[in-house]
């Protein structure tokens, strides 16, 4: 049976703390869904089908990780794709008291289905999305915090 994992976020841009997560977590599983998820209490600044290109253009070489799109529950869409793993990255204490909430959910609505913790390096720990959109916004230059095909995308 494949290890099948599901890495959920909105992704909007990948990020190098993204892809920090991703390239470690690789040796751990068979197979990495990068599910960028459509929340409509959200506005991303970039669409959904773009951020599934940058995840295939920076993984072009990796088989093992390839993006997808989804929308509802995060256990629903592993269900659909046979992940029994779902991944998170941690930068701060903060993150894991949040994201043990949403594990904790997602372990009620199906057993089966184990969350997995990855702590950021200490480089990406400032490296959010939010941050990213911000700097972007405002003109400044994103090149420290994002992966280079993003960056040359958005140089276009």
């Amino acid at each position: 049976m494949q290890r099948i994992c599901l890495f959920p976020g909105t992704f909007d841009p990948v990020t190098l703390g993204h892809v920090d997560i991703i390239d470690r977590a690789l040796p751990l599983f068979d197979k990495i869904i990068v599910g960028i998820g459509l929340n409509a209490a959200k506005e991303p600044m970039f669409s959904a089908e773009q951020r599934k290109k940058w995840i295939g253009e920076i993984y072009k070489h990796e088989s093992k990780v390839e993006g997808a799109i989804y929308e509802g529950l995060t256990v629903d869409f592993c269900k659909k794709i046979n992940a029994k793993f779902i991944l998170r990255g941690i930068r701060y204490v903060s993150d894991f008291e949040y994201e043990k909430t949403i594990a904790d959910a997602n372990r009620t609505l199906d057993r089966s289905i184990e969350t997995i913790f990855l702590t950021g390096e200490p480089k990406y720990t400032s490296v959010a999305s939010t941050i990213v959109r911000d700097i972007i916004r405002n003109g400044g230059d994103a090149k420290h915090f994002l992966p280079d095909v993003v960056f040359k995308s958005l140089k276009k």
